[in-house]
């Protein structure tokens, strides 16, 4: 394939915009070193991520994918919560006999003077740089 264009790849991929989000994903990937799947032939690293989509070497679906993961920040994982029903029920009952819990159950963790000046005096003030 001597000239990749849009319409070449169209039809492996619907949506234009989608193509553009996939190949220049791909072509991120390329530049940060992983293995081509098409002869390079001195072509700049978009050019070889259309090729690739084009020949069907990768798999939109898996590009898309691999998208998706690399744009998230914060991957919730659905854990089962453990089952304490000693601990729940007190709080639960009186929650619905209208009774608050008395204060004493609460717990705070204190620092003293010397231990709060200790660890400030431990802070080590950040470089002055003349870059402003």
């Amino acid at each position: 394939m001597a000239r990749v264009t849009v319409e070449d790849c169209i039809d492996k991929v619907d949506n234009r915009f989608d193509l553009v989000l996939l190949a220049s994903h791909r072509a991120r990937q390329i530049s940060q070193g992983e293995a081509i799947t098409v002869d390079r032939d001195n072509d700049k690293n978009p050019v070889v991520a259309l090729r690739e989509i084009a020949d069907e070497s990768l798999s939109p679906g898996d590009l898309k994918e691999d998208l998706i993961h690399s744009l998230q920040k914060h991957v919730e994982v659905d854990e089962p919560e453990a089952d304490l029903p000693e601990l729940n029920e007190p709080v639960v009952a009186a929650a619905e006999a209208g009774v608050d819990q008395p204060e004493e159950d609460v717990s705070f963790d204190r620092m003293s003077e010397e231990d709060l000046l200790a660890g400030i005096e431990g802070l080590v003030p950040p470089e002055k740089s003349d870059d402003f």
